[in-house]
């Protein structure tokens, strides 16, 4: 029998196995993945005027504005004022913005289907931007007959809810209707009194 033999065998803590396998994991794990490249600097900023000539082009979809509406759209953009006011005058010059146009029509549809008043139009166009010149020319196309015409059109319409109420109260209260949409005293009062008295009413004299 050989020294080899007669040494005795070392005591374990574990199973081998266990030990084994620890150090195989370790050896064999896979290295922390690098963190990924940034992209962000690799992509180039986008164009100013391409963004803004965008904004312009949805904003222009569908409907008509005026300058000083997407002139505020662009500020609210951040796009530079330079870059805005030039893209806001090839726009006027190629008829994509045209605020004559834009009182015309806005007149158009907010006159009889509305029923507003010359006075409260210009305070819609004022609101809108439009210049206090381009707004008198295109409101000084509006017809008074037709704009009389509106008012008795209220009148008749508003009369119907007003059955239960007296004659007084019911003058007061188209009256200030008609206030509201911009007409003066003198026509709200003449077109209320001759409605209330189409209708068999007296109302309330002015």
């Amino acid at each position: 029998m050989t020294l080899e033999e007669n040494r005795p065998a070392p005591d374990w803590a574990g199973d081998v196995s266990v030990g084994v396998d620890a150090w195989t994991r370790r050896a064999s794990a896979p290295t922390a993945a690098p963190p990924p490249e940034d992209t962000k600097a690799q992509v180039p900023e986008a164009d100013p005027e391409a963004v803004a000539r965008k904004i312009l082009l949805d904003q222009l979809t569908g409907q008509a504005r005026t300058r000083k509406e997407l002139a505020d759209k662009l500020a609210a953009k951040n796009v530079p004022t330079e870059i805005a006011t030039r893209l806001l005058d090839r726009f006027e010059e190629v008829g994509l913005i045209d605020d004559e146009a834009f009182a015309r029509a806005w007149i158009a549809s907010r006159q009889p289907g509305k029923g507003l008043a010359t006075r409260a139009l210009a305070q819609e166009l004022r609101r809108k931007g439009v210049d206090d010149e381009i707004a008198r020319e295109a409101l000084a196309e509006i017809d008074p007959d037709d704009e009389e015409a509106a008012a008795r059109a209220l009148v008749r319409r508003k009369l119907r809810s007003l059955a239960r109420f007296d004659d007084t109260v019911a003058t007061r209260r188209l009256v200030g209707m008609l206030a509201r949409k911009g007409y003066g005293s003198g026509l709200a009062f003449a077109v209320v009194r001759d409605e209330l008295a189409n209708a068999g009413r007296e109302g309330l004299d002015d």
